[in-house]
């Protein structure tokens, strides 16, 4: 029995999740750069190293690519607090998920721009998948959290501010990169300077709700 159509099938699996990868990528950059409506397909074809059309066959409109990288930023934003789930030591916790949300930052800087664009804008695209996704993600760890203050586990502070300032903190390093480049003598942070200022996050927020 012949395997070559299963061969075949497998190879262009790969061209076309390779495809895709490239095309999303350039997406990214180019709707963090420009916003939704400055973005092109032109642009993103370009950046990406790929025909214009083929855009449109992975993609059939913008906004189908702007929400599928939106909706992929913040999914891996989430899966950064799968330590919520893994430990019922706080301070193990709430580091885990403060060092992966900056790595997050330092790996896909255009990824956070992109959701603060979006953000500031109103939410346009982005408002249903937060009220549903994200709020019943931030709910139950909010949730979680309070179980700690109930057990005397930390001090009691209001877990939504806790998250708020998490998120803010963390994609700091991103949003305002530029702003950290000027600040660091115009030069981007090298990986010892990223490496003690993720310590520093850490210990400053483990100390402020009584985690030392």
């Amino acid at each position: 029995m012949s395997t070559k159509p299963a061969v075949n099938g497998a190879h262009k699996a790969a061209i076309r999740q390779e495809n895709e990868e490239q095309i999303l990528a350039a997406a990214e950059r180019v709707f963090a750069d420009f916003g939704f409506k400055g973005a092109t397909t032109a642009r993103i074809a370009e950046i990406a190293n790929v025909p214009k059309a083929n855009v449109h066959y992975y993609f059939s409109t913008k906004e189908a690519l702007y929400r599928r990288i939106m909706e992929d930023v913040c999914d891996h934003w989430l899966e950064a607090a799968m330590t919520f789930d893994n430990s019922a030591d706080p301070a193990f916790i709430l580091r885990g998920y403060i060092e992966a949300k900056m790595d997050l930052s330092r790996v896909r800087p255009y990824g956070s721009r992109l959701w603060a664009h979006e953000i500031i804008r109103g939410a346009k695209f982005s408002s249903e998948y937060i009220s549903t996704t994200v709020k019943n993600w931030l709910d139950s760890r909010v949730e979680v959290i309070r179980g700690w203050i109930d057990e005397g586990k930390m001090d009691d502070v209001e877990p939504y501010t806790l998250m708020y300032m998490i998120f803010a903190t963390t994609q700091h390093y991103a949003d305002f990169g530029r702003q950290i480049e000027i600040f660091n003598n115009d030069k981007p942070l090298t990986d010892a300077q990223f490496a003690e200022a993720k310590e520093n996050v850490v210990s400053i927020i483990l100390k402020g709700v009584g985690l030392a």
